[in-house]
């Protein structure tokens, strides 16, 4: 493909100095492209849930509409001066840009989808593909036409290209790499989406303005002659000027157009439509990992979501677990000590420990610092301050990492993740991470693992169990049966036998330093030592027969995070369960 520049018989000592414009522009039309697609990404994994299909799809729409652009932009650049229509394409990047914004936050959030309607995972990609289209398209169209009109920019009808377009090339290169690591590492968490769209229209503007200003007082000074330099600089500087104010007056209203992202996209997501209005945001923040929020229910239940969806709550169903998560392994082992709790949430399960007297240390790894930080301290009556007690230590790290580089051994370790069909969550359920857990365990050491029913399919929740017994072969499955289902459930795993001496535990919970315990298990409705062990609902060597057509969860693979994204809208919590006590 052959691209032209020198239409207008410039010089070829004065094409250097011009090009070094052109590379300026494409440089920040792709940190603009990177930078809008984690920004976007961000908000369409609120609304269309975050699921590895979800990513693959916003990521395919991106590339087919830069695709698309660059034939169009390759078909312009060879009737047309190529500066000024690279110019034009940053120029239509800023209601471009605000197009997208508006459409994530003023009008597709509130599409009337309910999610729920179909068990079909494919019926709710093709609604997906035409969402992220409609917002995505029309800016990625203009990105990917400005690569070719910057090629046809620079390229010269003869002579050596090779120099030119890879010297093309590496601008947009590294423009995008810097896009990714600004927009992804600190843009987001500092300023959040909205700053950050309304940073892309900037970036936009100075982009255009670059390629654009140059050519502009080049052209003028040539519709005068060479013989009046003078008058020629006055008259190009002017109309530079005015196009300098007509460029900042118009970009400065799209940029006070941009919408807020709205508290409700944070805390409620692709359920936007059904519970608009029935919660009140008292906290909203989007940090450098995740969004998160705190919502206030008219019936005085609060709510801390994360990234679209509800990760604990003050709701019985939610206090239930998650003091089961911390109880049950506490009261098993004969005398914790050390825990280590991997995902703060809410601090409940975290909080759990705080009333047993044998803890001397609890470590939370969460890897949002917003929510031990913010998020905890709303719910500080369910959680009893665990933030704030003394012999807590919060580390704000990858709990893959932390558990892998620490020396550290634990009497329990406690797992309560985002939900399985959230993208990476998968990597706190593989064969691996367990084995990683097993070696940070004290002797006698206990490990337990939430897994949720809902917002699941039978086959994830089979490779969930079957994954962890392959690790721990007399683990055991405890059901959060409140109102009869098992809404969701927690592993046990331990290297040994379990064996629960009846006796001794009613000992524990009678003696005096044990009755925070004993009203903290009763809080949540367990209110005798029977019900907290009529909890129990299967061993691993009851679901032999069950899960022997599992799938196992392993690094290599991460199949968990495909077969759970595939039943994200099912809210079969009931017949799974009930289906996992016939083997009982």
């Amino acid at each position: 493909m052959l691209f032209r520049s020198n239409r207008n018989g410039d010089t070829a000592q004065a094409e250097p100095a011009r090009n070094q414009w052109v590379y300026f522009t494409i440089a920040l039309s792709g940190l603009g492209a990177i930078g809008a697609e984690v920004d976007w990404t961000r908000l369409l994994s609120l609304m269309i849930g975050g699921t590895v299909y979800t990513f693959s799809i916003i990521l395919a729409v991106f590339l087919v509409g830069l695709g698309m652009g660059s034939s169009i932009g390759a078909w312009i650049g060879r009737n047309v001066n190529a500066r000024l229509a690279l110019s034009v394409c940053q120029w239509l990047l800023i209601p471009a840009i605000g197009w997208a914004a508006f459409q994530l936050t003023k009008s597709l959030p509130y599409w009337p989808i309910e999610p729920t309607l179909s068990h079909n995972p494919w019926n709710q990609f093709q609604l997906d593909i035409v969402r992220c289209m409609w917002v995505i398209l029309p800016a990625s169209l203009l990105w990917g036409a400005s690569f070719p009109l910057a090629l046809a920019a620079v390229v010269p009808m003869t002579g050596d290209t090779g120099q030119l377009v890879g010297r093309v090339y590496a601008a947009n290169t590294v423009g995008a790499i810097l896009g990714a690591l600004v927009f992804s590492l600190g843009m987001i968490g500092w300023l959040g989406t909205y700053r950050s769209q309304q940073t892309l229209m900037v970036i936009a503007a100075i982009a255009a303005s670059a390629v654009a200003l140059p050519e502009i007082i080049r052209r003028s000074g040539k519709s005068v002659g060479p013989e009046s330099a003078t008058h020629t600089n006055r008259r190009g500087r002017a109309i530079a000027c005015v196009a300098i104010t007509i460029a900042i007056a118009a970009t400065a209203i799209f940029v006070r157009l941009v919408p807020k992202t709205p508290g409700e996209l944070i805390a409620h997501g692709r359920y936007l439509p059904r519970m608009a209005g029935q919660t009140t945001i008292i906290y909203q923040g989007e940090g450098m990992n995740s969004s998160v929020a705190v919502g206030l229910a008219s019936d005085a239940v609060r709510t801390f979501h994360v990234s679209g969806k509800v990760e604990a709550s003050s709701m019985a169903h939610d206090m239930r677990l998650q003091r089961m998560l911390g109880h049950i392994p506490a009261l098993v082992h004969p005398k914790p000590r050390s825990v280590l709790i991997v995902g703060c949430g809410a601090g409940v399960t975290a909080g759990s420990f705080v009333v047993h007297p044998d803890i001397e240390r609890i470590v939370i790894c969460e890897l949002e610092p917003l929510i031990p930080q913010v998020v905890a301290n709303y719910f500080e009556l369910e959680n009893y301050g665990v933030v704030n007690d003394k012999r807590v230590e919060v580390v704000y790290d990858d709990a893959r990492h932390y558990i892998l580089t620490t020396r550290e051994k634990f009497d329990i370790i406690t797992s309560d993740p985002i939900h399985l069909w959230v993208k990476g969550a998968a990597t706190l359920y593989t064969r691996e991470y367990f084995e990683l857990c097993k070696q940070r365990l004290n002797p006698g050491g206990v490990i337990s693992q939430w897994v949720p029913l809902y917002e699941s399919n039978m086959a994830a929740v089979k490779s969930e169990l079957a994954t962890f017994f392959e690790v721990f072969p007399h683990g055991s499955v405890w059901g959060n049966d409140l109102g009869g289902t098992g809404y969701d459930t927690v592993l046990l795993g331990q290297q040994d036998p379990l064996l629960v001496d009846v006796d001794a535990l009613l000992t524990r919970l009678n003696r005096e330093d044990h009755a925070k315990v004993a009203k903290s298990v009763q809080e949540i409705g367990l209110t005798t030592i029977g019900e907290l062990l009529g909890t129990y609902a299967a061993s691993a060597s009851d679901l032999k027969e069950w899960l022997k057509d599992a799938q196992i969860n392993r690094d290599r693979n991460l199949r968990l995070q495909y077969i759970a994204g595939m039943g994200s809208s099912n809210y079969l919590e009931a017949a799974i369960y009930y289906e996992l006590l016939r083997y009982r």
